[in-house]
């Protein structure tokens, strides 16, 4: 029988233990909360989860900004060893329930901001059973809903016997026909990655004081805002307002952080805005993923506010960063080398390791963060996890002296600010338009470098779209960072025999018109 442990237990209570309750663990716009503090509002999630009926290993959707009752109900849930998943913000109400739905959540958390989509997503969610509202918001959605506030329960609440390998939580991933999958953590993932890449990369101590613009519901952000800090005894700033120039600036300015965490689009805004350049005098590094971070913003960042910018690369299925670049170890233009703990290799087409330099491959990742597989998809567990390995999607270069180099991915996925999306999906939602023929969507690259979205549209004939009408029709179906960024009207796609779209000759337009 393997030794009882709790993801829960090893980032709060072993903090009061080693005589930390007192420290400072979170601290948003108007209150500081301590560990003590945090710990008390985790048995109050575990006795509300009581109070509905929520058993151990069933699923709590959580849509939550990132506030105090984020770290509670996430930790809250692993205490007792019921499955937390996180879901994004930035969905709309549909995109939500057919999560809920395929995760078979009966209860979902959700910020007050969001309570308005409560009643679409039980319609896409019929089996949910009821929803708590963090605010004193209402809801017209006909199951039960609570306010947060109705549960008061602070008692103390026991720690499940949950073991390494037990399902922790869970994190959605997009995939290649537009639905996400749920991607299945075990609790000890969340040590593996603050033991490996926060420990040995950023060298974390409790005196740190780290910030993300990133949200917690993504992996990236759940260890800059949640693993990382807590991992330690250290404190983090949690703003539930989306990350802009200058609100972030003038955040880092009055908060003083000593760890910065963002997307490289982030920081070229920033360095656009012409905020102060004192505005960071308090952190010590920043930390860049979710895309491929460009030379000259890195450089230009760097010199600007007088800290080291590490790019780096990790995955919701790996949980977090496992190839990076270092304080005192910087190569421009590329992802640095594997972080300690984690083995990369490079696959031909046909699977053959590749060992000489400079030759593309297939990246491959193994490591003790990596989840056991998707939730109900066979088909694409088998794809990605091979054994101890993850399969990335990613191709890349191996220099001579061991630094990877981004070369682009093997599938049509886009990355947007960080986050993965679907050509599909939107393609749907563009032919939906009563005067679109077809549509495809591709990935390019604007003025700075950064990954954006490209949509090529054919009209049906006698038909003259203009580009407002388009931007009007995504905005009124899909979440903003899903729309495409660019309109280009074309007469016809290219095609294969076959009549499958030839994407490639697409992003080889946008190359030409760029040259």
């Amino acid at each position: 029988m393997k030794d009882v442990y709790n993801a829960s237990s090893w980032l709060v209570d072993r903090n009061i233990n080693l005589g930390k309750g007192d420290r400072t663990a979170i601290i948003t716009g108007h209150e500081v909360i301590s560990y003590a503090g945090l710990l008390k509002t985790i048995y109050r999630v575990q006795n509300a989860l009581t109070q509905l009926d929520v058993r151990r290993e069933e699923r709590v959707a959580l849509v939550l900004n990132d506030e105090p009752a984020f770290p509670a109900w996430f930790l809250g849930c692993m205490r007792s060893g019921v499955v937390p998943i996180p879901l994004s913000t930035m969905l709309t109400g549909n995109d939500l329930g057919g999560i809920i739905d395929d995760s078979l959540a009966r209860i979902v958390v959700v910020s007050g901001k969001y309570a308005p989509l409560l009643a679409t997503i039980q319609r896409a969610a019929p089996h949910l059973k009821g929803a708590i509202i963090v605010g004193d918001e209402s809801s017209d959605a006909e199951f039960k809903v609570f306010n947060w506030h109705e549960f008061q329960d602070v008692s103390e609440a026991p720690v499940a016997d949950t073991n390494i390998d037990s399902p922790a939580f869970w994190l959605y991933s997009s995939g290649t026909t537009g639905f996400p999958k749920g991607t299945i953590h075990r609790h000890y993932n969340l040590e593996a990655t603050a033991t490996t890449y926060a420990s040995s990369v950023l060298a974390v101590t409790q005196d740190d004081i780290f910030y993300s613009a990133a949200k917690l519901f993504f992996a990236f952000g759940l260890g800059n805002s949640l693993t990382f800090p807590f991992s330690v005894g250290a404190s983090v700033i949690l703003d539930p307002a989306w990350a802009t120039p200058r609100g972030v600036a003038e955040t880092a300015s009055r908060l003083k952080p000593t760890l910065f965490f963002g997307s490289p689009g982030l920081l070229a805004s920033i360095l656009d805005a012409g905020v102060a350049s004192d505005s960071f005098s308090s952190v010590r590094l920043a930390v860049t993923a979710g895309e491929a971070l460009p030379s000259e913003i890195n450089k230009h960042f760097s010199a600007e506010f007088g800290f080291p910018v590490l790019d780096g690369i990790g995955s919701t299925e790996a949980l977090h960063i496992f190839l990076t670049n270092r304080p005192n170890d910087v190569r421009l233009g590329t992802t640095g080398r594997p972080v300690e703990g984690y083995k990369l290799m490079l696959l031909d087409d046909e699977n053959r390791e590749i060992v000489e330099p400079d030759v593309p491959g297939y990246l491959h990742v193994s490591g003790e963060s990596t989840a056991i597989g998707y939730w109900c998809r066979t088909d694409a567990t088998k794809n990605a996890f091979r054994g101890e390995w993850l399969r990335t999607g990613d191709v890349y270069v191996r220099s001579a002296d061991g630094y990877y180099q981004f070369l682009g991915r093997n599938n049509d996925m886009i990355k947007l600010g960080g986050i993965w999306v679907s050509p599909a999906e939107v393609e749907s939602v563009l032919v939906e338009h009563p005067d679109v023929l077809e549509a495809a969507v591709v990935g390019g690259y604007n003025d700075d470098g950064l990954e954006t979205s490209v949509a090529f549209v054919v009209p049906k004939s006698g038909k003259v779209i203009d580009e407002a009408a388009i931007e009007a029709h995504c905005r009124s179906r899909m979440a903003s960072f899903k729309r495409p960024r660019t309109i280009v009207f074309v007469t016809e796609l290219p095609k294969t025999a076959t009549g499958k779209i030839q994407r490639y000759q697409l992003r080889d337009q946008l190359s030409n018109k760029g040259s």
